[in-house]
C-alpha cells in the first residue's frame, strides 16, 4: 500500500484518541488529530512516515534523535503525546526483564557513556551541589536545591551515622553525600566512583573543601575496596549491576560493612513484578542512546537478593513521587538552558537528554518505574540493635 494510503488510514484511526496533535509533512501540509492541538510533530521526508504511523516510544525516540522529524511543543507534553499515541497503536504489556552481559569493562564503559558528558553539561541543570538522583521534597514547592540537600540528610540520618565513624559511598557521583557526612555529620568518608570527570570534580571539592584528612575519593570498581566501614551507601548506583548480580554485588556489601554497621541502597525499581521493562519501548531508547546495559530489579526480587547476601531489611521507602518531582525539575532546568545545551553537547546528545529526561518524568509518574531506599544490617548481627526502636529519629533533623 503506497504510504500516502497508510497515511490515510493511521489518521482516520488517531482522530478517534483526541490526542492533541498536529502532524506537519516536508511539503508544508499539516493534519490536526484534535481541535486544539499542543504540539507539533515535522516529519521532515517521506521516509519518516514510518516511524510515524507505526508510533512506539523507541521508534520517536529514534527518529527525534536521528532528526527525521522535529518536535515543537513542551517537552513535557512531547512525551505525553508520543506516549498516547504507542499506546493507541501498540501493545500496553511489559515487555520481559531486560538482561545484559556484564564485566568490569562493560560497565567502566556504560559509566563513561552516561557520566563523562562534560562537568559543565550537568552542571546547567542539577542543582548547586550536583546531585544526579531522586530528592527529598517535604512539599511539591521545595526547590531543587532544597529536596537535594534534604535527600542527604535524610540518607544520612537514615543510617544514623555518628561522629567518627566510617562510611563508604558507592557510585559517589560529584562528591555531595560523603562530604556532607564528614562536614555535617563528623564522619570519616571513603567514595568510589568509574567516571573520571566525577572524580576529578570530587578530588577537587574536596581539596576546596580542606577535609582531604577524613575524606577520600577513588577512581575504583567498588568490588576492589578493601576493609570494612561503619556505614555504607549506595545511591542511583545498583541499576548498573544487573539482574543476575544483583546477590554477588550485596555479598560484596556485606562483606565491606562492619559488624554492627548499617547500609542503605537507593535505587531505581521496575513497577512489573517479574521485573519486567518500561512499556511502550521506553526502556529500548533509554538502553540505546542512555544507559546502556541498564536493569531495574522490581522490590521484590531486590529484598530476595538482599537476603540471600545475608542482609537484613530494616526500613524500606518508596520516593517514587519524589523522583517525578526532581525530574520535572531537572526537565524544566534543561528546557529553559536548551541553547546552552545545544553547545556544551551537540544537537543529538542534546535532543536524547531532552526526551530522556520528560520521559523519566513520565515513567515515574505514571507508576512504570519507582524508587526505593532500603536500609539494613547483617542478619542475625547486632546492627539491628544499634538502630533505635522507631523511625523517630530520621526526621530529628541536624
Amino acid at each position: 500500500m503506497p504510504w500516502n494510503n497508510l497515511f490515510e488510514d493511521f489518521l482516520g484511526r488517531m482522530r478517534s484518541h483526541g490526542i492533541p496533535l498536529r502532524l506537519q509533512l516536508w511539503n508544508g501540509k499539516h493534519f490536526d488529530l484534535h481541535p486544539e492541538p499542543r504540539v507539533t510533530l515535522i516529519a521532515n521526508t517521506a521516509g519518516s512516515l514510518r516511524h510515524v504511523i507505526n508510533p512506539t516510544l523507541d521508534t520517536l525516540g529514534k527518529a527525534y534523535v536521528e532528526g527525521e522529524i522535529d518536535l515543537e511543543g513542551h517537552v513535557l507534553d512531547v512525551v505525553d503525546i508520543a506516549t498516547r499515541l504507542a499506546a493507541a497503536e501498540g501493545d500496553d504489556g511489559r515487555p520481559a526483564a531486560r538482561t545484559g552481559r556484564h564485566s568490569r569493562e562493560t560497565d567502566k564503559n556504560a559509566i563513561a557513556y552516561h557520566y563523562d558528558v562534560s562537568n559543565e553539561f550537568y552542571s546547567a541543570w542539577l542543582d548547586k551541589e550536583m546531585v544526579y538522583s531522586c530528592g527529598y521534597f517535604r512539599t511539591e514547592n521545595d526547590t531543587l536545591d532544597q529536596a537535594q540537600l534534604q535527600k542527604l540528610d535524610h540518607i544520612l540520618n537514615k543510617i544514623n551515622i555518628q561522629p567518627g565513624q566510617t562510611l563508604l559511598d558507592i557510585g559517589c557521583g560529584w562528591g555531595a553525600l560523603m562530604i556532607r557526612a564528614v562536614k555535617q555529620y563528623g564522619a570519616r568518608a571513603v567514595g568510589v566512583t568509574l567516571s573520571e570527570n566525577q572524580y576529578e570534580y570530587a578530588k577537587e571539592r574536596i581539596a576546596r573543601e580542606g577535609i582531604a584528612d577524613r575524606c577520600e575519593v577513588r577512581l575504583q570498581d567498588y568490588r576492589d575496596v578493601t576493609g570494612q566501614f561503619d556505614r555504607i551507601t549506595s545511591v542511583g548506583m545498583f541499576e548498573h549491576v544487573g539482574l543476575k548480580n544483583l546477590e554477588s554485588y550485596f555479598r560484596r556489601i556485606h562483606t565491606l560493612l562492619a559488624d554492627g554497621g548499617v547500609v542503605m541502597n537507593h535505587g531505581i525499581t521496575s513497577t512489573d513484578v517479574n521485573s519486567g521493562d518500561t512499556p511502550f519501548g521506553g526502556g529500548d531508547f533509554i538502553d540505546r542512546y542512555v544507559f546502556p546495559d541498564g536493569e531495574l530489579p522490581h522490590i521484590a526480587l531486590t529484598l530476595k537478593e538482599m537476603c540471600a547476601a545475608g542482609l537484613e531489611p530494616m526500613d524500606v521507602e518508596n520516593l517514587r513521587r519524589h523522583y517525578a518531582l526532581t525530574l520535572k525539575h531537572w526537565a524544566e532546568r534543561f528546557e529553559e538552558h536548551s541553547e546552552h545545551m545545544r553547545k556544551l553537547a551537540g544537537e543529538q546528545r542534546y535532543r536524547i537528554w531532552r526526551v530522556y529526561l520528560a520521559g523519566c518524568a513520565y515513567g515515574f509518574t505514571h507508576d512504570w518505574i519507582s524508587l526505593n531506599q532500603i536500609v539494613a544490617v547483617k542478619a542475625g548481627g547486632p546492627g539491628m540493635n544499634r538502630l533505635p526502636l522507631t523511625r523517630e529519629y530520621m526526621y530529628a533533623g541536624r
